[in-house]
């Protein structure tokens, strides 16, 4: 396989696409691991990964190669960082940004194109490079996209390693072992979780909510057989590696922000190709409340055959903090690029504008650095999915403390990071906690926000760890009868 290699400023001379390689294909054609096996080849590079979870997995990975103090890992809740690694793995949205390496790769560019997060990775394709080479990963419906905005990109596109056949629609009760049944709401995967536990045994529940720790001691379970079902949201349809011969869609549509609405072809394939890694064969199939299938949908699935990628989501990420005013114009600017539309409004966009009428914000936000530290700020996830004025308010305190004060009191942090510092409760309160300290570790992960942020960014961690612990044994008393499941494991 040939792969273009050239320095940033012959690129920018010759076309936007000299020295970037596209590698397309369906899920399962090895493209991560391909651009794992081409960082190491080089001197220093990056990996942008769509996930946390799958950023850890690929850390873990580097570093058995290539050892610990080599490697560095960079999300908005976790950094690792030796004093020189040669290797990066982030998630996308947290990609550093002026690093200098031989070689750059994003993965799953087709988020390109989703309302929320696409403009992030608009921005990496078209503006990160590595000195030597550059690799971009995703489904086959980038290739005419990025044959359109980067002219001069070399594409190679990959095959699926194995076959994905269509199973029909079956009873949730009849489903063979080894499934990951699929649904959209966290309600759905627990009914289904207690229906599959008083039929089967038990089964592993896997949802976007969950902490990595939590996710990942869930998957063991049915990794190791101690369950044969995994009942997860579209969470298993990116970066989760599984031990999956079959998946059943219990539903076809979900909630992406702005809408209810059918999941369109392309989001069907990522799931249904969780089955069958590797050279192993999987299937796919409908049950529970989910309509059958059409032809055209099943066919479109087997054959990887879908509907190209028309525009993607942009924003401007040349901004001008000169004022709050600037700012915000700067921020609602259009692409020049037919290929390329103005992202909606997210959700630091909608912090940024409640901030903006506050008159004490108004009053501190007052020259370059003020300004960029505000729109940091408004970089503070909703793990907690509360209203947003709300979110907007723990906004503007935080700010209000590192204007006024240079820092975020102790004591203050220290209270809210006690408030989530309990593990007593159901399933659902764990989940808000954990929420709540995702967000005190994502503060703490700040650089100069917290006079020692490292001594908090170990407590976060611990914290985190021990509602993720306690949040697994909740979900499995609630869904794994373990005399069921060791009966059914000796009948087998």
């Amino acid at each position: 396989m040939a792969f273009s290699t050239s320095s940033p400023s012959l690129a920018n001379a010759r076309a936007p696409g000299a020295g970037v390689t596209a590698v397309l294909g369906p899920t399962n054609t090895g493209k991560t691991h391909l651009a794992i096996e081409r960082m190491l080849a080089h001197s220093s590079g990056v990996i942008g990964l769509p996930l946390r979870l799958l950023a850890r997995e690929v850390y873990n990975k580097i570093v058995d190669r290539a050892g610990p103090e080599s490697v560095a890992l960079i999300t908005g809740e976790e950094k690792i960082k030796p004093k020189n690694p040669r290797f990066w793995v982030s998630t996308v949205e947290a990609m550093p940004r002026d690093l200098d390496v031989s070689f750059l790769a994003v993965d799953e560019i087709q988020i390109a194109a989703d309302l929320e997060r696409g403009h992030v990775f608009t921005d990496r394709i078209l503006n990160r490079r590595g000195r030597d080479e550059t690799l971009l990963l995703g489904a086959a419906t980038m290739r005419p996209i990025i044959e359109r905005l980067l002219p001069g990109a070399s594409i190679v596109t990959r095959p699926r390693l194995s076959q994905l056949e269509f199973a029909g629609d079956r009873k949730i009760t009849r489903q063979p072992r080894r499934t990951a049944i699929v649904a959209f709401s966290a309600d759905e995967v627990y009914a289904i979780a207690e229906l599959i536990r008083r039929q089967h045994g038990g089964a592993a529940v896997v949802l976007g909510s969950l902490s990595p720790r939590t996710r990942n001691a869930q998957v063991e379970m049915f990794q190791n057989g101690d369950v044969d079902y995994l009942v997860a949201t579209d969470a298993v349809g990116m970066g989760l590696n599984l031990d999956v011969d079959h998946v059943a869609f219990a539903s076809d549509r979900k909630y992406d922000g702005y809408q209810f609405r059918r999941l369109n072809p392309s989001e069907f394939a990522q799931i249904a190709g969780r089955a069958g890694r590797a050279t192993r064969d999987g299937t796919f199939g409908t049950t529970g409340r989910c309509a059958p299938f059409e032809p055209e949908l099943v066919n479109a699935l087997q054959n990887h055959s879908f509907e190209s990628v028309k525009v993607l989501q942009w924003r401007n990420s040349k901004l001008d903090f000169a004022s709050l005013g600037a700012l915000q114009v700067s921020l609602a600017l259009s692409p020049s690029h037919e290929a390329l539309t103005r992202a909606p409004i997210a959700e630091d966009l909608r912090v940024l504008d409640h901030a903006a009428r506050d008159a004490d914000v108004r009053d501190m936000a007052h020259g370059a650095a003020a300004v960029e530290r505000l729109w940091d700020a408004c970089q503070i996830p909703d793990y907690r999915r509360i209203a947003p004025a709300a979110h907007a308010e723990l906004v503007t305190t935080l700010f209000g403390f590192l204007m006024q004060k240079g820092r975020i009191p102790d004591a203050w942090f220290a209270a809210q990071v006690d408030q989530a510092d309990r593990v007593d409760g159901d399933i659902d309160t764990l989940s808000g906690r954990i929420a709540q300290i995702r967000t005190w570790t994502f503060v703490a992960n700040r650089p100069d926000w917290l006079a020692d942020p490292e001594h908090w960014q170990g407590i976060a961690r611990d914290v985190e760890n021990k509602l993720s612990d306690a949040l697994h044994e909740r979900l499995t008393e609630r869904f794994v009868d373990r005399r069921t499941s060791v009966l059914m494991r000796r009948l087998r």
